[in-house]
C-alpha cells in the first residue's frame, strides 16, 4: 500500500497530469510512467475493475514522478519500504491462516459448526491459487492493496531513477 507523504497531495498532483506527463527525463534517460503495460498478464489485475487498476497505475506514476526529483537516499528509502510492502497474495494467505486458526480453536472449544471457517478459508485460497480471484480480492483492491507485479514496477522504476541501470543502458 502506498502511504502518501504528509507534504504531498496526490489528488492535487494527479488532477494536474497531462498526456506529456507520461515521461520523466533524467539525464540521458527517459522513463515511461504509463505502467499498465508492464503488468499485463497479472491474473489479479485481469479480474479487477479497470477503474481500480487505473487508480493504482496513476498512484504508481505519481509516486515515481514525485521521487524523480529526490535524492538517492530518499529513493533508496522508498525502495526499502516497497521491499516490506505486503502484496495482495500475502494478505489473502495471512487472513486465511488467521480465519483457519480461529475456526479450529472455536471448533475444538465451542462447537463443531465452527469448523466451517477453515473450510471457507481453504476454498478461498484454492480459488485464489487457480483463478487469481476470491471474494476478498475486490475489497482489498479498493483499499489499494497491490499485486507483487505492481509493487515491482514501482520498485524498478525507482531503481532506474536512482541510476541502477545506467551501466546497462550505456553498453
Amino acid at each position: 500500500m502506498i502511504v502518501p507523504l504528509p507534504s504531498f497531495n496526490y489528488r492535487q498532483f494527479l488532477s494536474g497530469l497531462k498526456p506529456e506527463d507520461l515521461f520523466i527525463k533524467r539525464g540521458n534517460f527517459t522513463l515511461i510512467t504509463d505502467f499498465g503495460e508492464f503488468v499485463r498478464g497479472d491474473r489479479v489485475r485481469a479480474r479487477t475493475s479497470p477503474e481500480i487498476n487505473e487508480a493504482i497505475d496513476r498512484e504508481i506514476a505519481a509516486t515515481v514522478r514525485f521521487y524523480a526529483s529526490k535524492t538517492h537516499y530518499e529513493i533508496s528509502k522508498r525502495i526499502g519500504e516497497l521491499d516490506n510492502e505486503w502484496d495482495i497474495g500475502r494478505f489473502i494467505e495471512f487472513r486465511a491462516g488467521v480465519v483457519s486458526m480461529i475456526g479450529v480453536m472455536l471448533g475444538l472449544k465451542k462447537s463443531k459448526k465452527w469448523f466451517i471457517l477453515p473450510l471457507i478459508a481453504a476454498t478461498f485460497l484454492l480459488q485464489y491459487a487457480i483463478l487469481g480471484w476470491c471474494p476478498p480480492v475486490p475489497v482489498l483492491r479498493r483499499f489499494g492493496i497491490r499485486t507483487k507485479q505492481e509493487i515491482n514496477v514501482e520498485k524498478y522504476a525507482l531503481k532506474a531513477l536512482r541510476g541502477d541501470f545506467d551501466r546497462v543502458a550505456s553498453q
